[in-house]
């Protein structure tokens, strides 16, 4: 997620704090789409409205309708991720911040995300992962989903980070986790398990931590 935040706030670098308040609530009235006044967006993230207004700049600059499609999404997070096939992930990652299911990420909808990967507790976080790998939103992981998701991590990264990697490795992944989270085997994994298990198992919560990064 750092690789998109980037490349959202990388023109707002040398801007003026008391002239960007004006051309922001100016410019605000420009777009397709109006986000939430600033000082509601503070009250409701980790952002402060400096923070916000540096935020909005960038994702105005990327996507002057105020809200990104798909496809625009998964050709900035292909920019950093040159050695590997990021579409998959990046959809998934996608659709996770589409909290409305309406295929498009508003402002709103991108900073809150963003508040609870980047400055969210240890719960919230964990909590926002769960529902990043439950792909049909029924509240459970089953195999499939959390492979599919490690898979794609997999091809995201390339083969410059992983030169020896077989097709068997995310299924051997996914099996290791679920022998440490599905505690009751009924083979689905629920939000709870999923929390517990992460926070009682070192090496796991590293994992996590890994694909965290990528976010």
């Amino acid at each position: 997620m750092g690789a998109v935040v980037g490349t959202l706030t990388m023109q707002t670098k040398q801007r003026n704090p008391a002239r960007d308040k004006v051309d922001d609530e100016l410019e605000m009235t420009m777009v397709c789409h109006r986000p939430e006044g600033l000082e509601q967006l503070e009250a409701q993230t980790n952002f402060s409205k400096q923070e916000l207004q540096i935020l909005y700049r960038g994702f105005k600059s990327e996507c002057p309708s105020g809200v990104v499609d798909e496809d625009t999404f998964k050709h900035i997070y292909a920019q950093f991720f040159p050695h590997g096939d990021a579409s998959n992930y990046a959809h998934y990652l996608f659709n996770a911040f589409d909290t409305r299911s309406n295929g498009a990420i508003k402002f709103e909808e991108f900073v809150m995300g963003l508040s609870t990967l980047l400055r969210g507790t240890l719960r919230q976080k964990l909590e926002w992962t769960f529902n990043l790998y439950d792909i049909n939103r029924d509240g459970y992981i089953n195999r499939e989903e959390m492979t599919e998701i490690v898979r794609a991590i997999y091809d995201m990264m390339g083969k410059y980070t992983y030169p020896a990697i077989s097709g068997d490795v995310p299924k051997e992944h996914v099996d290791a986790f679920f022998l440490k989270m599905d505690k009751n085997k009924d083979g689905v994994v629920t939000m709870e398990e999923f929390i517990v298990a992460c926070q009682e198992d070192e090496t796991m919560m590293r994992s996590m931590q890994l694909f965290e990064n990528v976010m």
